[in-house]
């Protein structure tokens, strides 16, 4: 006999007991048209509730007596779940089963008005969501205690730093009074000795008077190290660039380093140039200075140091080449450490190893390179690469200038005006062997209660930064007031900041550095007696 295909109804019935999900389907009257075997066993159905035509209210009170749908009036339990299938298009809702398993349902409304219901056992999936979520809110709770201690520690962070920025402020604070107490008296130690040193020559007290120089160079070297380096890692010096003439810095160099060379029999060889760099111009001084001292400090006596500069590209470099001991590749990180020097650079020269250490910092704060090469036993070069200042309108230079002052009788009127009466009467000495008719005084107070300018013109007035009730360039100003605009003034100081010498360069007045080097000062003195000869005295 012929098989006869199955009806649409019981075609459907054997397809959704393969699905494994619960599947039921009323009709518009919400009354069972079918279910699957899945559906019937997951909900635990007794068999008159499983044939179509069972209202889904019935199936619903059934639960809701059992327990399923929580504690209540079964009735109201029953009509709020049917609610909640109905209530949309598509509902998804979650609940326990009778064994305790999590019960997923997801019901669709037909567009006959009937009503599909699925549902599956999402029991091991919920398991693991509440896990995930246990382990998020683990997580988050850690993440905030994390939170909490970081936002602690940095709260402790920014106080230690609040501390140690005011620390730092009191440091440089500090070693600014520090600079000027401490070097004070060596400055006058210092005037004494060079005019002992003047008066003692071809006498038994020459050897004694310039070992006491040397002890002195030795203390203000050690001294004046220090306190750069202080200021330089305090951040205390701050570069200003301007326009520098490198023919002015390499005669600065010339003056303060030629009578060193000489002492030594070493031939320092200066080489004139006409160009411009911008950079800070104490800063860069700095550096070379320290560069030339050391140069010549190790180079052995008929050795030979030249210092000049070079065009590379839009930078010069700045060269200083000296035949002295040198080193090996090796200790190039060593010769730039603190307190640090090599044995047979110890046995040459006096020093705590301080001074290309200065240099390293001095470079890296002016954002500069310096270039280092050396053979031991055969000298070394130290190169300096700075930017050009193009087209910068700089006064002729010669060629290598005798920079050093010419010794001989000044025959000069000098106003001395300082706080310390050992200062002045040390300078008083120094400028009298060398001819000068000084006046001392130790405030304006004093000048102007001992009328010490009537009848009595200075040609030029060394002032003192530091006074006691006023600054030294308040001072300069008050005497150019009071006696002519045109008086030559130099400032005599040991604050080595750069805002000092910026302040004094843009009122034309000179600046030189405690302790008074004789030297130098003599050159000061020079320079600022030509202002005074082209000036026109009152009558």
């Amino acid at each position: 006999m012929p098989l006869h295909p199955e009806d649409p109804a019981t075609a459907l019935r054997l397809a959704i007991n393969h699905i494994p999900q619960g599947i039921a389907v009323f009709d518009a009257g919400l009354r069972l048209v079918t279910s699957n075997t899945r559906y019937n066993d997951l909900l635990d159905l007794p068999a008159d509730l499983t044939r179509p035509g069972t209202a889904l209210f019935d199936l619903a009170l059934f639960m809701a007596e059992r327990g399923d749908l929580g504690e209540g009036d079964a009735a109201r339990l029953a009509i709020e779940r049917i609610n909640l299938l109905t209530s949309a298009p598509t509902t998804i809702s979650q609940r326990r089963g009778g064994v305790g398993q999590t019960l997923e349902f997801h019901s669709s409304r037909l567009p006959n008005g009937g009503l599909v219901i699925s549902f599956a056992d999402v029991t091991d999936r919920s398991l693991a969501e509440t896990q995930v979520a246990q382990v998020n809110q683990t997580l988050e709770r850690r993440v905030e205690e994390r939170t909490a201690a970081l936002q602690l520690v940095n709260a402790e962070l920014e106080q230690a730093r609040a501390k140690a920025d005011a620390a730092n402020n009191d440091k440089t604070r500090f070693l600014a009074a520090a600079s000027h107490d401490l070097l004070q008296p060596l400055n006058a130690a210092r005037l004494y000795t060079s005019t002992l040193i003047e008066r003692a020559k071809s006498t038994a007290f020459a050897d004694l008077a310039n070992s006491i120089e040397a002890s002195l160079t030795a203390v203000e070297d050690i001294m004046s190290a220090l306190l750069d380096i202080s200021r330089i890692d305090s951040g205390a010096l701050k570069p200003a660039p301007t326009v520098v003439g490198t023919q002015d810095l390499l005669k600065k160099i010339e003056v303060e380093f030629a009578p060193m060379a000489r002492e030594r029999s070493i031939s320092l060889r200066i080489v004139a140039s006409r160009s411009a760099i911008l950079a800070d111009r104490t800063l860069v001084s700095r550096i070379v200075q320290n560069l030339v001292s050391n140069a010549i400090k190790y180079t052995p006596s008929g050795g030979k140091v030249l210092v000049g500069v070079r065009r590379r590209g839009n930078r010069l470099r700045l060269d200083v080449v000296d035949t002295g001991i040198g080193f090996n590749r090796d200790q190039h990180r060593l010769v730039f450490a603190e307190f640090s020097r090599l044995e047979r650079g110890a046995r040459m020269a006096q020093g705590l190893g301080l001074g290309l250490s200065i240099v390293q910092r001095l470079v890296a704060a002016l954002g500069l390179t310096l270039e280092l090469d050396s053979v031991e036993g055969r000298g070394s070069r130290f190169s300096l690469y700075l930017p050009i200042q193009r087209n910068a309108r700089l006064g002729a230079t010669g060629g290598n200038t005798g920079a050093e002052p010419v010794v001989g009788t000044l025959n000069l009127k000098v106003l001395c005006v300082d706080n310390e009466r050992a200062i002045l009467e040390a300078m008083e000495g120094l400028l009298t062997h060398w001819g000068c008719e000084v006046r001392t005084a130790l405030s304006l107070k004093q000048i102007d209660r001992e009328r010490l300018l009537e009848g009595w013109y200075p040609d030029l007035v060394l002032m003192d930064y530091h006074l006691d009730q006023t600054s030294g360039l308040d001072a300069i100003e008050w005497l150019r007031h009071n006696v002519g605009g045109h008086l030559p003034a130099a400032l005599v100081t040991a604050d080595r900041s750069p805002a000092v010498r910026t302040l004094a360069e843009d009122r034309g007045i000179a600046v030189v550095t405690k302790p008074v080097k004789p030297a130098a000062l003599r050159a000061a003195i020079s320079g600022l007696a030509n202002q005074s000869s082209g000036a026109q005295r009152p009558g």
